[in-house]
């Protein structure tokens, strides 16, 4: 059966589904799918030798903004807090860097396939391994929704903000 993707803003039942929040203020052992989970020893593109504990903070390291450049030190954050970086505070973003020493920028498309996309596959096959199977294998057998912040499983529209659950349920389609 396929796995459905629902926003967790709007109460979510399913007549004989199985929900699952795999949002940061999700249950464990579903929290662990969430970019802000701090699984260590995330490789940091274009960035050899560079890790990160989690996915956000790669994605937050590399923004760039028009007051403030790359900030390293949310590759170290543990605490699935104080990583957002904002345009309130930094003013309009101007990119992401191609690489914590990069040379260039890259737009939010770029960004999104080259950054967010292979990060979050890195997890999802380095990390998540056995999590991935069993929510799979549940799958075969059972509706299943999973709750996430955003719906927007496509990586090319980029009016609101992608969503990992849907890039949890195409892993477990596409593999």
């Amino acid at each position: 059966m396929p796995i459905e993707v629902a926003s967790k803003r709007r109460k979510q039942t399913r007549q004989g589904a199985v929900v699952i929040d795999v949002t940061s203020r999700g249950p464990d052992p579903w929290v662990r799918f969430s970019p802000f989970y701090p699984h260590g020893g995330i490789p940091v593109p274009m960035s050899p030798g560079v890790l990160s504990a989690s996915v956000e903070g790669v994605w937050q390291a590399l923004k760039v903004f028009e007051s403030s450049d790359v900030d390293a030190s949310k590759l170290a954050v543990t605490s699935m807090k104080g990583l957002k970086r904002t345009v309130r505070r930094f003013g309009p973003v101007r990119g992401h860097r191609a690489g914590l020493d990069g040379d260039h920028l890259l737009d939010y498309r770029t960004a999104r396939h080259e950054i967010y996309l292979p990060t979050y596959r890195w997890v999802l096959e380095n990390r998540l391994q056995d999590l991935v199977s069993e929510l799979c294998h549940l799958a075969e057998s059972e509706a299943v929704v999973l709750l996430d912040y955003t719906t927007n499983g496509d990586p090319g529209d980029l009016k609101t903000p992608l969503s990992h659950a849907a890039l949890i349920a195409a892993h477990c389609t596409n593999g």
